[in-house]
């Protein structure tokens, strides 16, 4: 099975870049997609299931901002929308998808780079994600949880990381969350298989970011451990441009 992650900044912008056209070339089996910014009604859902894809939104409240979606060729046994917290799914942030003893969590964690008040709601946002995934794992231990987390993990996953000390997504005590997240049993699919520096999944669309490759990898498949046997491959699809992101990659035996 083949599942990609990805950050569209925008799904009918994304559609009109080509997004449907590499989605019908790509064919994961399931795409989880982050900020669609746009409610149901106002997304193309007979072309998704002309592909052949079931689908599920949770858009925001606010239009044009945030939301997830799920696109799956196989009908998923269960789908649950939100994280039983009305302060984080007014926001459209979380959708789940069962698959017989296989969960697929697609989360697009808030930023904090538009000051305090988002840092300290993305931080109580993480508390609260670690509470939710650490329940839902007691019931549903093979968990993949991916989707753009908006915190670069290490030095070796953003450009110049000594000049980012201070910016929101490499704040230490961001670091430190993923540090503990990845301490609780997840394992970060992409660096099974690529230990290797420059590797990014988004770039800012100033001064030719990526053009340059002044990247930040802020996009992840995350896996617990009792689903790392499924584990077959994952990889950055960077050279796919319909956002400022790039999609993501794993392939499991599911």
């Amino acid at each position: 099975m083949k599942i990609i992650s990805y950050n569209v900044n925008g799904v009918r912008a994304a559609v009109n870049k080509g997004l449907y056209q590499w989605l019908e070339t790509e064919s994961p089996d399931i795409l989880c997609l982050q900020e669609i910014k746009a409610l149901e009604d106002q997304i193309d859902v007979l072309t998704i299931q002309s592909l052949g894809y079931h689908y599920y939104f949770h858009p925001a409240k606010k239009k044009g901002y945030s939301g997830v979606g799920i696109l799956s060729k196989s009908k998923p046994d269960r789908v649950v929308i939100g994280m039983e917290n009305q302060l984080y799914d007014d926001e459209g942030r979380m959708i789940r998808a069962d698959y017989g003893d296989f969960t697929v969590v697609c989360v697009y964690i808030p930023s904090g780079t538009m000051g305090d008040v988002r840092q300290d709601f993305k931080m109580e946002f993480l508390a609260y994600f670690t509470e939710y995934i650490t329940k839902l794992r007691q019931e549903r231990p093979q968990l993949l949880i991916c989707g753009d987390y908006n915190i670069c993990h290490k030095p070796i996953d953003i450009n110049h990381p000594e000049r980012h000390t201070k910016s929101s997504g490499f704040l230490p005590e961001e670091r430190q969350w993923f540090d503990e997240f990845v301490d609780l049993g997840m394992i970060d699919t992409f660096r099974e298989y690529d230990q290797s520096s420059e590797k990014y999944s988004w770039w800012s669309y100033r001064a030719n970011a990526r053009e340059k490759n002044l990247g930040w990898r802020i996009d992840y498949h995350m896996i617990t451990e009792e689903a790392k046997h499924r584990l077959k491959n994952a990889a950055i699809l960077n050279e796919i441009t319909f956002s400022d992101h790039c999609p993501i990659l794993v392939e499991m035996d599911v």
